[in-house]
């Protein structure tokens, strides 16, 4: 267990570091590439991108100005060019990250989830121009209306599974104008034996009980208000709860770790950043439940430690 007390950002370093280190001697059988190994190594590259995802460096010239000025915890530093080539290779493996901090963290077995979604815009809505939307139109990008927000993106859907402790346990990123029903049974079929709660976007009788049927996983979403039968009030409290869960997840992903805004000028730099951004986020708080935290979701002083810390 990593010390219960406040944080320093090279605490933060330390323990970010350790993990990924640890990971990656798992990972490096089925990562094996030609050549001589690189100055700065893959776990320490990897470091660098998830706590400047965290950090809020999410551009990498911000990022790179920013760890050149910490050359003692990492000496050996990637040029910007170099960085996000090596970022782009490594979202595979990143993602396998992601997973394996998943398996060692009790809180990703907990069998009641929420589905939703968020919007990744790749272009300012009023600023789409036609070159750049045929680029990202041969990666399926596409218009589509984001409800909860009363506006529409050109760019995509980002469905995330979430624990009720905040865990990401599964995503998709899909077409923004791909039905949300059918992006949410893609992802749900390869569940089983879970309680999910999702919104009336997800409410389908027959892929209820097709869900129920073949992978015991039982769907339930609020009724709509001209439906005769209604939930009992303690199954609206449960969705109520679930809300404020999500809610809190999204609105990291998209305040601390920038997940909305898009700096990448590629689909696979896209990807890549969106990889680096959640795997950060199951990072933190795969830490916060090594101190013993109350809250595994109090995530942000990990990253912004108090004054008296540093």
């Amino acid at each position: 267990m990593v010390p219960d007390a406040a944080t320093s950002f090279e605490d933060f370093c330390l323990w970010t570091y350790v993990l990924i280190d640890e990971c990656w001697h798992r990972l490096a059988p089925l990562d094996r590439r030609p050549g001589p190994a690189p100055v700065c190594s893959d776990p320490e590259l990897v470091t660098m991108a998830l706590i400047g995802e965290a950090k809020g460096w999410h551009e990498e010239t911000v990022l790179l100005s920013e760890w050149a000025q910490h050359r003692d915890l990492f000496p050996h530093q990637p040029s910007r060019t170099r960085f996000n080539r090596r970022r782009r290779q490594l979202q595979g493996a990143i993602n396998a990250v992601r997973r394996l901090l998943l398996t060692a963290l009790d809180l990703a077995a907990d069998r009641q989830c929420v589905l939703d979604s968020l919007p990744i815009p790749v272009i300012r809505f009023h600023l789409v121009p036609k070159a750049a939307r045929s680029y990202w139109q041969t990666y399926a990008a596409s218009f589509g209306k984001v409800p909860s927000k009363s506006i529409t993106i050109f760019g995509y859907k980002l469905y995330l599974l979430v624990t009720q402790h905040g865990i990401i346990l599964d995503f998709v990123l899909a077409p923004a104008n791909v039905m949300e029903l059918q992006v949410g049974t893609d992802l749900l079929t390869d569940h089983t034996d879970l309680l999910v709660r999702g919104d009336k976007a997800f409410l389908s009788g027959p892929l209820q009980e097709e869900l129920l049927a073949n992978n015991r996983l039982r769907l339930q979403t609020l009724p709509r208000s001209n439906q005769q039968a209604q939930l009992p009030p303690a199954q609206v409290r449960a969705f109520n709860a679930a809300r404020q869960v999500i809610e809190t997840v999204t609105s990291q992903l998209a305040e601390q770790f920038g997940i909305e805004v898009n700096h990448a000028q590629s689909f696979w730099g896209l990807t890549a950043r969106v990889i680096t951004k959640l795997t950060a986020h199951t990072l933190c708080l795969s830490l916060n439940r090594l101190r013993g935290a109350a809250n595994v979701l109090q995530i942000k002083s990990l990253a912004f430690p108090p004054p008296h810390a540093n």
